[in-house]
């Protein structure tokens, strides 16, 4: 340990049980001051619940942590943040109503007011960190990387000088990761520490000084970014090789099965959210699209699937025209949906896995007989589905909440993947996982699309969308507005569409 990099934070063998489960185990985690400190592992390996250790979200069961050589226990957050630790969550908290100010002195407001004090501290901390934040600006009219620095900034006001960063650059084009990571390095060479938890390697090793690695609870190694390769941190994070989405050989077809024509979607004030839509997806075909989101990624899934009603145009699957059908009558048909927010969309979280089989297949021949569901067929299939999709499970009768995020995710793909679909609507369908559910998920979706499925697969994850899709859309302000191939175009070529720089193929 140098002098320059004093231990800013120690974890000394921290253990948290929960009925039935062992999330930490005599972990054991050194974070030098002033350094930028990656923290990767599989979806369960314990990283969720020892940054709500840190953060005094909860409470260790045994060890202890130290902040500067001090031992402390945190009974909330406020303790967290008086002891100088901040977190910044991966799903924004930010009121999009209010601006900027209003934003970062929410529940601060007795640290420098809420006027003019308040203002002249958040452009003094905007202008050391280069985060080039008006704090007069509403928050409803800043773009993803500008919100995201909305959410460092709001733990810098309150003093936080070590700062934990929960999958920061999950929604960010390359083009915001690199400003992300000039404003890291800025924190850093100012003192701060930063935590950064990442399942993307290449990220990892371009930022952190010292990577840590969690596997079933407990910490089983250090890593030097300087010599250690992709490769071989995820053969030590999962104990397999990195996973690849290369599709390999073409298998599309000449069968359309969606066909979306002008489709227009209105909002209630009169603007417009998705403008002259024109999409074509063919059997064996996947189709992406890329896009920062609030672009109207969302609003276009939720219109294919009858959660909206399309204002103009016409959706047509096969031959039938299902552009005034109900949600259900959709998915009737056999159109399947993997939602990008799993929890609200997704899952009931406290039922257990074999109800959460059932949802959104309710009227299903194969686990509906008379208006009755069939239990035992849908506890039998849920079976058949933990084995296949490798969904790691004590039971089928535990609840969906116990379960990791990869494992939700699992779940959730060999349910849909089930019901035998002929178009799969994919919305960021290995967002939060690791390396090893990665792998899984898209193995059973190349698998599919081999065998026929049409599939239209949004993701904030260019490599997996280049690496999986056949064609590329990029969507901006609500239209479709270039396509491009996947053997030749770049990451940074589609951020550069994504944002505007770029607005045809």
């Amino acid at each position: 340990m140098s002098e320059e990099n004093p231990a800013g934070i120690v974890v000394r063998g921290v253990t948290k049980r929960f009925p039935g489960v062992v999330a930490n185990s005599d972990v054991h985690l050194t974070i030098r001051g002033g350094t930028v400190h990656a923290l990767v592992g599989e979806n369960g390996a314990g990283k969720s619940t020892l940054m709500k250790i840190l953060y005094g979200v909860q409470s260790p069961d045994e060890g202890h942590v130290e902040v500067d050589g001090r031992q402390v226990r945190f009974g909330s957050p406020t303790d967290a943040i008086a002891a100088g630790i901040g977190m910044v969550f991966q799903h924004f908290m930010l009121a999009d109503n209010l601006t900027v100010l209003e934003n970062v002195v929410l529940g601060a407001e007795k640290l420098h007011g809420i006027g003019d004090g308040a203002r002249d501290e958040i452009r003094r901390l905007s202008a050391a960190y280069g985060f080039d934040l008006d704090p007069d600006r509403l928050v409803e009219d800043l773009g993803v990387g500008q919100r995201q620095r909305v959410e460092i900034l709001k733990v810098l006001y309150r003093g936080a000088r070590t700062i934990i960063l929960d999958e920061p650059t999950a929604v960010l084009v390359p083009q915001e990761v690199e400003a992300l990571f000039d404003n890291l390095r800025e924190l850093r060479a100012t003192g701060h520490t930063l935590l950064f938890i990442s399942h993307k390697l290449d990220e990892v090793l371009a930022i952190a000084d010292d990577i840590t690695v969690m596997r079933r609870g407990t910490t089983v190694g250090t890593a030097d970014p300087k010599t250690v390769t992709r490769h071989q941190l995820a053969e030590l994070m999962v104990g397999t090789e990195l996973p690849s989405p290369e599709t390999g050989e073409s298998t599309v077809t000449t069968t359309p099965v969606l066909t979306v024509t002008d489709l227009g979607l209105v909002d209630e004030h009169g603007r417009d959210l998705l403008r002259d839509i024109d999409l074509t997806i063919h059997r064996g075909e996947i189709v992406g699209i890329a896009g920062v989101e609030g672009n109207g990624q969302t609003e276009l899934v939720e219109t294919l699937l009858g959660m909206r009603k399309a204002t103009s145009g016409r959706v047509v699957l096969g031959n039938d025209d299902i552009t005034r059908w109900s949600t259900r009558r959709r998915r009737q048909a056999r159109i399947g949906f993997v939602p990008e927010d799993r929890h609200r969309h997704g899952l009931l979280l406290d039922a257990p896995l074999w109800e959460n089989r059932i949802l959104g297949h309710q009227t299903s021949p194969l686990l509906n007989a008379r208006g009755l569901v069939r239990g035992r067929v849908a506890r039998a299939d849920t079976s058949r589905i933990v084995e296949e999709y490798d969904v790691r499970t004590p039971s089928i009768r535990t609840n969906a909440r116990a379960l990791s995020g990869g494992n939700q995710q699992k779940l959730i793909i060999g349910r849909e993947m089930s019901g035998e679909p002929v178009l799969l609507i994919a919305s960021h369908p290995t967002r939060g996982v690791d390396v090893g559910a990665q792998a899984v998920i898209w193995d059973h979706i190349k698998r599919a699309r081999a065998a026929g499925l049409a599939v239209l697969l949004i993701s904030a994850d260019l490599d997996e969308l280049i690496g999986l899709s056949d064609r590329i859309q990029v969507q901006l302000r609500g239209e479709l507005v270039g396509e491009f191939d996947p053997a030749t175009v770049t990451p940074q070529q589609l951020g550069a569409a994504m944002t505007g720089g770029r607005e045809a193929s």
